[in-house]
């Protein structure tokens, strides 16, 4: 286990996360606009596609993180059966599902169960497929729908704040499985899907269209929230969730729902991006 990874199991990430959650809401001019230089230099942000595009210009270093876009710099694939990306990233696995297991890297898996906090739930995609998307700190961090679909149920799975890098993926077992996760489920009238806002350390933070901010607080038992009757129909490419600092998003799909197109590890994605094509609806 090599010192980085190891850190990972030691540090306090809640206690970090919190500071850094508060520290880039600091509207204090020197402290967000080093913040913000830092990252835009480093990551190489392309602040072009930004609506507001002078990094200074925000109000502090989480408004610059989570920004619109311009409009029309994501579009979505022409054809209506496509199967879209929910976000900017690369890809991490992406594939079948085997008998309710998934892959995550170099021998790790973790079961549909375990990330979706139980096993009735995992159970319409114990043969289905998975994409699994990281987002970088230089990628656009708005979450939008891979195709039409009504809200149904979240599911808050407390956890771990491990890192979602690459290096962390490799080497912890069941990352996805452990971390703190919005777990969003839809119905569309093809059938049901789910999204999985994952989160990470520093500042494992996510919002919703539809709720506003949800985590933090951070969770110590599964929260359950039913949308069941309130009609909430998100359209393919719509906005639906963001993160406060970067992270991961899995897509898990039914077996019967779409096929996915040879999609690689490492792989750069953007929203809008097709992914595979949906079976015809029922």
């Amino acid at each position: 286990m090599t010192f980085k990874v190891l850190l990972q199991y030691i540090l306090p990430h809640r206690f970090l996360s919190r500071l850094v959650y508060w520290g880039t809401r600091w509207t204090f001019a020197p402290w967000k606009n080093w913040l913000i230089s830092t990252i835009v230099r480093n990551y190489d942000v392309d602040m072009a596609e930004a609506a507001q595009p002078d990094p200074l210009a925000y109000q502090h270093f989480n408004a610059f993180f989570t920004r619109k876009l311009k409009p029309g710099a994501r579009q979505a694939d022409g054809d209506p059966a496509a199967l879209l990306s929910p976000a900017d990233g690369r890809i991490s696995q992406a594939g079948k599902i085997v008998d309710g297991r998934i892959f995550q890297a170099k021998g790790q898996e973790y079961t549909a169960a375990e990330l979706l906090g139980d096993d009735a739930s995992a159970a319409p995609y114990r043969n289905g497929r998975f994409v699994t998307v990281y987002l970088s700190p230089r990628d656009y961090h708005r979450v939008h729908m891979p195709l039409a679909g009504t809200l149904r149920e979240t599911v808050h799975v407390p956890g771990r704040i491990f890192s979602v890098a690459p290096f962390a993926v490799e080497a912890i077992p069941r990352l996805f499985a452990r971390n703190e996760r919005l777990v969003c489920h839809f119905e569309s009238p093809r059938g049901p899907f789910v999204v999985v806002m994952v989160g990470a350390i520093l500042v494992s933070s996510v919002a919703t269209v539809w709720d506003g901010l949800v985590i933090p607080p951070y969770a110590s038992s599964i929260r359950r929230k039913s949308f069941a009757g309130q009609n909430i129909t998100l359209e393919r490419f719509a906005e639906m969730a963001r993160f406060n600092m970067g992270s991961t998003v899995i897509l898990l799909l039914p077996e019967t729902l779409a096929e996915l197109d040879g999609l690689a590890p490492q792989q750069a994605v953007k929203v809008g991006q097709r992914l595979g094509v949906c079976t015809r609806e029922n």
